[in-house]
């Protein structure tokens, strides 16, 4: 399927005609700029606006409301309330949605998570920020989609994170997630570590793990959103065209706007075959796919190490 008037625009046009397009950036210019419909954030993000001048402001408005919420000194506090301001400043330049995520050290502990969800939304509701805006971001672990099923019956919507199998997603999509996030490039780095030769965005796994996601919800019925995440290339972007929605850095997307051609439609839930048997996932088949599965094992842990990592060190930049 080719979009009316193709020949007049660039790719991310193009795209943006079959798929949600989502900045994956905390930089408030940038998202200004590129004018998506939705923006995403984490720990790594927060932390580089953090470190930059002009969000001085941001932070200094964080240690104020803290205060005045009677929690000077909580650096746990303080470090949520300015994800907070992040996202309400995101949702002030987009007309969509923003995903706030949950501090990667609790992704073991589901009550943990859940109160720490809570906090969150309390502090969007300080802030007069609309709860149907806000995805709540929790890593895909047992405990953290377990969380994400408490969470989405109390009617606050999660963007389960750090998805790489099948089993991560289903059993976020069977707890009733809004949205998740199956990534694509570290999938890519790490079948490339390993020594494979991937010639071209068809033959990437990362890409071939978001497409069958993709085609299985669709396939089940399943209504959670998959969004596409972590993207090494223009190309593996164009490889998933008609995704739900795809999270895409600055560059990429500016890249894709330098882009002419003709753009094709790989993914349309119009062509998928209904499926109505299957089996659900619960602990003992997500567990033990989990262990079958070392690419999904050790970037679960290693992404969780990452954003625990950058969470500490937002905390030491505001001590």
């Amino acid at each position: 399927m080719t979009p009316q008037g193709t020949e007049t625009v660039n790719k991310r046009e193009q795209l943006a005609q079959w798929t949600s397009l989502v900045a994956d950036t905390g930089d408030l210019d940038m998202i200004a700029a590129l004018a998506p419909e939705d923006a995403t954030t984490n720990p790594s993000l927060l932390l580089a606006a953090a470190k930059d001048e002009r969000y001085r402001g941001l932070l200094e408005q964080a240690a104020t409301l803290c205060e005045e919420l009677g929690h000077k000194g909580e650096m746990d506090w303080l470090t949520d309330i300015c994800a907070c301001l992040a996202g309400q400043a995101i949702l002030e330049r987009v007309p969509g949605l923003v995903s706030t995520e949950v501090d990667a050290r609790l992704s073991f502990d589901t009550r943990a998570t859940v109160e720490k969800a809570r906090r969150l939304m309390s502090i969007y509701r300080e802030l007069d920020v609309d709860p149907s805006r806000i995805l709540i971001k929790i890593a895909a672990t047992w405990e953290g989609i377990q969380a994400v099923r408490i969470l989405e019956e109390e009617g606050t919507r999660c963007n389960v994170t750090l998805v790489f199998n099948q089993a991560q997603a289903l059993a976020a999509a069977e707890a009733g997630a809004t949205l998740i996030s199956p990534f694509v490039g570290r999938i890519y780095d790490w079948y490339r570590k390993s020594g494979m030769d991937i010639a071209t965005a068809d033959d990437d796994p990362g890409v071939q793990s978001v497409r069958e996601i993709y085609r299985t919800f669709k396939a089940r019925g399943l209504e959670t959103i998959v969004m596409g995440a972590s993207f090494r290339t223009a190309d593996q972007i164009e490889a998933l065209a008609g995704c739900d929605k795809l999270t895409i850095s600055p560059a990429l997307l500016e890249e894709l706007a330098s882009r002419d051609g003709t753009l094709t439609q790989v993914l349309d839930a119009e062509l998928v075959a209904p499926e109505s048997d299957w089996t659900p996932v619960n602990e003992p088949a997500f567990r033990w796919q989990m262990n079958d599965d070392p690419m999904a094992c050790d970037l679960l842990a290693d992404g969780i190490r990452r954003f625990a990592k950058d969470q500490q060190a937002l905390e030491t930049l505001l001590t």
